[in-house]
């Protein structure tokens, strides 16, 4: 498997757990410091795993295999 469709796998699992992770925890304001921590930390690692997802797209992107030039003779 080439790196970037690795790294692309690995962003869109980080959203995931950064989904679950904000979502999880219900919103109130006598929340503990330790839920909204852990409110705030899905936060993070959403919004890492898209930036995370990006760069594997751009990777991919990149390293496709380029189709050959084919030289064509011209006669002036």
């Amino acid at each position: 498997m080439k790196s970037g469709v690795v790294i692309i796998v690995a962003g869109i699992i980080m959203v995931i757990c950064g989904l679950v992770l904000f979502y999880a925890i219900q919103s109130s304001p006598q929340i503990e410091s330790f839920f909204r921590m852990i409110k705030h930390a899905g936060t993070f690692i959403g919004l890492l795993g898209m930036g995370v997802t990006l760069a594997g797209v751009l990777l991919y992107l990149i390293n496709r295999n380029q189709p050959q030039i084919q030289d064509f003779d011209v006669k002036e």
